[in-house]
């Protein structure tokens, strides 16, 4: 007997089988290019000279005619921005305080108010747009670009509630005993300990609130009057006309600035963690 147990050494070998070949492995590559192949290939056809599939030469022309020759598409892309702005930063103040409210106190209903905030999270597109142009019709709220932020902020609200309440199901509790007995408030608990060890999460709410806001369709066209057309419209209504390869090139420079703020706010994370 050599003392090693042959159990130990059938686990060691079992946990270190890293075949390239693998079914996961093939699984993860599969699933990989099934998601960044479209963004390959609106990226690729950006700096086609030609406007059809067919590829001509390499190019800078659509660049061109989206960065001198689109006032339309741009005033769409600035309509999108600032509704998703506005609305995300609404929804995650609200969203935020929804959280630790209902985490925290207790009041009649409670139970209710939780559900029914998820509803718009799980019901259809077309249902909450067609309540909301009812709604905005019987209380006389004209369709515009009002009308658009008080519906991206509902329909934002939940994911802005469920991220935030996940991150309060870890917090610490015993944190706003040591401020309560070092003296602090209600409100001077809220803004120096909670909300920063929380943050991480009202930050995760945020920049998913922007990306639904930005992409969203069905909602916008139901609520949207004239002169307060999104990009998602702006596009659909290019379709009868075929999509012009300006927007490959305004895809490209959002997957560029998606790709810039999401490393901006992982390396605030980082820094936040690191002085927690």
């Amino acid at each position: 007997m050599n003392g090693r147990n042959p159990e130990n050494g059938r686990k060691q070998v079992m946990f270190h089988d890293h075949r390239t070949f693998s079914f996961s492995n093939i699984v993860m590559v599969l699933v990989v290019v099934f998601l960044f192949l479209p963004l390959f290939v609106v990226v690729l056809y950006s700096f086609n000279s030609s406007k059809g599939m067919t590829w001509d030469h390499a190019s800078l022309v659509w660049y061109e005619k989206l960065i001198f020759d689109s006032p339309s598409l741009w005033m769409a892309f600035k309509n999108s921005l600032i509704i998703a702005l506005t609305s995300s930063a609404t929804a995650t103040v609200l969203g935020t305080l929804a959280a630790i409210g209902i985490k925290w106190y207790r009041f009649p209903g409670k139970s209710y108010i939780t559900t029914v905030s998820y509803l718009p999270m799980v019901l259809p597109e077309v249902i909450i747009g067609i309540s909301m142009l009812i709604f905005f019709s019987a209380v006389k709220i004209q369709l515009g670009m009002f009308a658009i932020f008080v519906a991206h902020t509902t329909f934002n609200l939940p994911f802005v509630f469920l991220l935030v309440s996940a991150r309060l199901d870890e917090f610490d509790y015993s944190t706003i005993e040591a401020a309560r007995d070092l003296g602090a408030n209600e409100r001077q608990t809220l803004l120096r300990v909670i909300i920063p060890s929380i943050m991480p999460g009202v930050l995760s709410g945020f920049l998913m609130s922007i990306t639904m806001s930005l992409e969203d369709f069905v909602i916008t066209f139901f609520v949207s009057g004239p002169g307060s057309g999104t990009l998602p419209l702006y596009v659909y209504s290019m379709i009868r006309y075929g999509v012009s390869p300006v927007i490959n090139a305004l895809s490209f420079v959002m997957i560029l600035g998606t790709m810039l703020i999401a490393w901006v706010f992982r390396r605030f994370l980082k820094t936040i963690a690191a002085n927690s």
